[in-house]
């Protein structure tokens, strides 16, 4: 039987394993069928926290639903620092590796402020075509690849549609991209929907694509931070960031991250 603790953050769910001992080595079939939400836990992802390496207190190794190991969840990132926090006695301040680099991170009780790695990668107004239909698309890297598409209103988007054909469009390839709708609510606030990769279907939260998004709305309304982000579940995240002519540094997001229950499962 495997131990695990389910978390959301904003709504993203996840199944959180301690693998200090570094026994537990799932199988892409198995992280399926745990995250499958009729014959296993149910989960956007599953989270592992094992031992550093290279200084950080701690390694975070993210699991998509579909099995394929991630580089980087910024909503997985904050449940990952509360349950290093409760379950291995981590400080409030901490810090993890990850494939998109060292994150930090800074508890504020049920809020969690993470530090991001440096974004890459922008790229603005890139003009595709898709199903005879001309689009707009912006795109960079928070940690894993995102793509943005401005909509006059979220709640009228096609996510699971649209969002499917430009996630494999050939210009992301070969790993594909994740795809965010993004509606402008004020000055510096914005709201999105998200079609993730590796899920394969519009999450109720993102945390790397609220960060891509908010970067991307700043980057082509000339706004500064902190800009408030919505997501589908209704959760608002902020990020923070210092930009220098397009180029970000010191980003940051904040949003919440919630213990639901602990069990164990057959695998």
């Amino acid at each position: 039987m495997l131990q695990f603790t389910k978390m959301n953050g904003a709504g993203n769910d996840f199944v959180m394993i301690d693998n200090r001992t570094g026994n537990v080595q799932l199988r892409p079939e198995q992280i399926v069928r745990i995250c499958d939400r009729h014959r296993g836990v149910g989960a956007d992802g599953i989270l592992l926290l094992e031992k550093a390496k290279d200084g950080a207190d701690f390694r975070m190794r993210y699991y998509n639903r579909d099995g394929g190991e991630a580089e980087m969840c910024g909503n997985g990132a904050r449940c990952f620092a509360r349950f290093a926090h409760k379950f291995a006695g981590a400080p409030k301040k901490l810090t993890f590796q990850t494939p998109a680099g060292v994150i930090a991170a800074e508890l504020h009780r049920e809020l969690v402020t993470l530090r991001m790695s440096d974004p890459k990668e922008l790229r603005l107004s890139i003009k595709l075509v898709i199903d005879g239909k001309k689009e707009i698309v912006h795109s960079i890297n928070t940690g894993v690849p995102h793509a943005i598409i401005p909509v006059p209103k979220v709640s009228d988007v096609d996510v699971r549609g649209r969002g499917k054909k430009l996630r494999h469009h050939k210009i992301f390839s070969p790993k594909g991209v994740n795809v965010n709708f993004m509606e402008k609510r004020g000055a510096r606030k914005i709201a999105i929907r998200t079609y993730e990769r590796g899920v394969e279907e519009e999450t109720l939260a993102c945390g790397t694509g609220v960060v891509a998004s908010a970067l991307i709305f700043a980057a082509t309304e000339k706004a500064s931070g902190p800009i408030s982000v919505i997501v589908r579940s209704g959760s608002e995240l902020t990020v923070d960031f210092r930009s220098d002519h397009d180029q970000f540094g010191n980003v940051t997001l904040t949003g919440p991250a919630e213990f639901v229950f602990e069990g164990a499962v057959e695998i």
